[in-house]
């Protein structure tokens, strides 16, 4: 039996006034020609280090009428406490070696640095993979799309031509509101700085909600150069998610292995819950799959992206995760552990690697 497909179009559809000045582009960014790239609107904000393009139109045609349902994705859930969909190909072939290229060539990129505790003492953490965020929690919302003029541009309850009460000429100025008096949030309320979920992010964003049933304010992107560059055992267990949250998960790139065990049940160390105890669960990701995590996962497993050696641990891979954060410590931790401290760094064609950017 076929998988099933949706299309998107009932869901989301770019803005004609966006996209139908958008000359065909080839599928791999690297090919793209000056012309083509210059007929798209790139998404722009004063948080961003530099524009970043749409997708090119060859991959959101080619994305928008084929969006896997729910159905279409293999349930893991044969261990205590884990609820997994695995969609193998998520992506059609070819369209996410597209996507790769295009994310890596056009995302700024940090090599975060952070202290941490451990104990009595303090520990420098350099961060062993690339990263980059974009969104805000649900306690905010900004004025407008990067690059769009569209959106709310007063406060509702100012509802002035222009000049809000607030102290905020927000007809000239990006502004964060607040998402209960629709008017700008204290200036106290972050010391990052949050920004916007660019267009191309946004339209995997929009899919992906219209696949899993979910919503996202937020957006990570982890660039992995190679199989040094790792992220250790955690378990996206904050708070700030909320109860039972759902982290969706995409691999583009080169494949990896995604590693989970159990929590130690302190309460019960010696007890026997069916529980795979000594040899963690493994899943390969390809390129172009997508995990769904949900529930108590996040809370009870662990998981890791181990290095790795020999094969194709030479080149890069990227991890998109689509988040939900409900108050302002999970836009702080976000920008904390994700921009930080440590430089800005693009993809150089020229060099075939990370180097650092400066404007």
């Amino acid at each position: 039996m076929p998988p099933k497909k949706s299309t998107l179009e009932h869901f989301f559809k770019a803005p004609p006034s966006k996209r139908t000045r958008n000359a065909a582009s080839p599928s791999s960014p690297s090919t793209t020609t000056k012309s083509s790239t210059d007929s798209l609107v790139p998404s722009s904000h004063p948080t961003y280090q530099f524009a970043i393009p749409q997708l090119p139109n060859s991959i959101t045609e080619s994305l928008e009428h084929a969006i896997p349902s729910l159905d279409n994705g293999k349930r893991v859930d044969d261990q205590p406490h884990l609820d997994l969909v695995h969609f193998h190909r998520y992506l059609p072939r070819g369209i996410e070696a597209s996507i790769f290229d295009f994310l890596r060539e056009n995302l700024f990129f940090y090599r975060v640095q952070y202290a941490k505790k451990f104990g009595n003492k303090e520990m420098q953490i350099n961060t062993p993979r690339y990263t980059t965020v974009f969104g805000v929690d649900e306690s905010s919302f900004f004025n407008a799309q990067p690059g769009s003029d569209s959106g709310p541009n007063v406060c509702v309850e100012c509802m002035g031509t222009g000049a809000c009460n607030h102290g905020v000429d927000t007809r000239t100025t990006q502004v964060i509101f607040d998402s209960k008096s629709k008017c700008p949030v204290p200036k106290d309320r972050y010391s990052c700085r949050p920004r916007p979920i660019p267009d191309g992010l946004m339209f995997l964003k929009k899919m992906t909600e219209a696949s899993t049933a979910q919503t996202y304010n937020f957006c990570l992107v982890n660039y992995y150069a190679d199989g040094n560059d790792s992220i250790s055992y955690h378990s996206d267990d904050e708070r700030f998610l909320g109860a039972n949250p759902a982290i969706a998960s995409f691999s583009l790139g080169t494949n990896r292995d995604f590693l989970m065990k159990h929590k130690p049940d302190k309460k019960k160390p010696a007890k026997t819950e069916n529980v795979l105890k000594d040899k963690p669960l493994k899943l390969t990701l390809d390129s172009g799959d997508m995990l769904l995590m949900r529930g108590a996962k996040k809370a009870k497993w662990l998981h890791s992206i181990p290095k790795r050696k020999g094969g194709e641990s030479g080149n890069g891979r990227i991890n998109i995760t689509f988040r939900k954060a409900m108050v302002p410590g999970g836009t702080e931790n976000y920008y904390k552990y994700n921009v930080g401290e440590g430089g800005t760094f693009k993809w150089s064609r020229k060099d075939k690697n990370m180097i650092p950017w400066t404007s």
